[in-house]
């Protein structure tokens, strides 16, 4: 008889229902709930401009209770009339599709407790920025305006990132590279073999380096976004011990353990992530070096399967095209490695390839941390945006377009906000590099 295989159980996701109530601000009604499979929390003021601002979730990792954020901005919105609205999503894991539906129904759900909006902002952060890029490109009728933040804007681009990091430091650090990498030899073996042979002497990792270990460094603030401000201390940050990638080895391999796994992520069976072309280099010269020749010849290359990169509406990790319809600004820190500025480069690129350039604003942030933003820099951003949605006047920011506009000393300061405020909401101290 045939051998039966039985399809795997999906994983047994829920909403612990009795952490989704919370106090409204004064002068709202707070609302929550479970809808179509994830939690959900929506408040609304009494004098309700008619404007909605839906917040969408960050990686919450692969854990199967769902939960739900308040909109960061509420104090903000609340008396300035703006209702918000925010999904726990139905599915964990990196899976936009589900991020992108469970926030179609949250805005189906509002429109039955409030009625429909006159006006619609979407907002999201970091994997939400991803999905606020989707949904803004899909469902353009449904909203008038986008504010991702720390977003991967360049979906894939992320994965290749990872990759990168994970190749470059085995082939410089150890003469030899794979993937997918045995995870306990990798980092029992591997990791720190590559930190020994790139460390100017023992214990100089990730500071005091030697030449190979520079040009390590040098080539993933290429494959990051380019040479800019800001650059040596998210280097020393995200190789310190003050930060441990969720679920990973331990302090000081973040950047390491963001590179172990197969390349599957969810509803894409098959590796996702790609270097098959890719140049590495350790400076701007086109011409390569001896060492650079060397490095390209012998590193490892692996090609993403066919299937995961196919443009088919939510199927696999859905693409941003960069073919926006509606005003987008953007945050990004010019430190963060986790989602680095090759995000907003990649999505600078795309939009103008869509001829859709006059629909984008991009603000550079100096601060080495994820989502490191000060409550002046995220609220000054919506105001902004909203001024724009509502008033046609497109507000300044930087230019992701040109290397040498991005290389300069004084990229990222003008909206910059420095303070350092009482309830340590500031930009990590001493992480920040000051402006000319």
């Amino acid at each position: 008889l045939p051998a039966v295989v039985l399809a795997a159980q999906p994983p047994q996701y829920f909403v612990d229902e009795s952490k989704l109530p919370f106090d409204a601000l004064d002068g709202a009604t707070a609302y929550y709930g479970v809808h179509a499979r994830a939690g959900y929390r929506i408040e609304v003021p009494d004098d309700w401009n008619g404007s909605l601002v839906v917040w969408a979730h960050g990686f919450r990792g692969a854990g199967l209770e769902l939960t739900v954020d308040n909109h960061p901005l509420r104090d903000l919105l609340i008396p300035q009339g703006y209702a918000w609205a925010a999904s726990s999503y139905d599915r964990n894991d990196y899976d936009i599709a589900s991020g992108v539906k469970s926030t179609l129904a949250l805005i189906q759900r509002f429109n039955g407790i409030a009625g429909k909006p006159e006006q619609i902002l979407m907002t999201g952060a970091s994997m939400g920025g991803h999905i606020t890029g989707v949904l803004i490109e899909q469902y353009p009728q449904l909203f008038d305006g986008a504010l991702p933040i720390c977003g991967v804007m360049g979906d894939y681009a992320l994965f290749d990132f990872f990759l990168d990091f994970s190749l470059a430091g085995q082939q410089l650090g150890t003469g030899s590279s794979e993937y997918p990498v045995d995870p306990v030899v990798y980092v029992t073996s591997t990791v720190p073999a590559i930190k020994s042979h790139l460390e100017a002497f023992t214990g100089g990792w990730p500071v005091v380096l030697n030449q190979t270990g520079m040009d390590f460094k040098n080539l993933v603030e290429l494959r990051s976004g380019g040479d800019r401000p800001n650059f040596d201390e998210a280097w020393a940050f995200w190789n310190s011990p003050f930060v441990s990638f969720p679920g990973g080895s331990g302090p000081g391999n973040f950047l390491f353990d963001a590179g172990v796994g197969d390349g599957t992520v969810p509803r894409a069976p098959g590796n996702a992530a790609d270097n098959i072309g890719v140049v590495y280099q350790f400076d701007d010269d086109p011409e390569l070096s001896d060492d650079e020749e060397m490095l390209n010849r012998d590193i490892f290359r692996i090609a993403a399967a066919p299937q995961t990169r196919r443009k088919q509406g939510l199927a696999q990790v859905p693409t941003i095209s960069g073919d926006i319809a509606v005003p987008v600004l953007t945050l990004h820190n010019l430190g963060d490695l986790f989602v680095p500025v090759l995000n907003q480069v990649e999505y600078n690129r795309r939009v103008f390839e869509q001829g859709k350039s006059d629909l984008l604003v991009q603000r550079a942030i100096r601060g080495v941390g994820h989502c490191e933003f000060t409550p002046l820099e995220f609220a000054t951003a919506f105001g902004e945006l909203a001024a724009w949605v509502e008033f046609g006047v497109k507000p300044a920011g930087d230019d992701f377009s040109d290397p040498e506009e991005v290389a300069a000393d004084d990229f990222g300061c003008q909206f910059t906000d420095f303070t350092q405020y009482p309830d340590g909401s500031g930009h990590l101290p001493g992480l920040t590099t000051p402006c000319p």
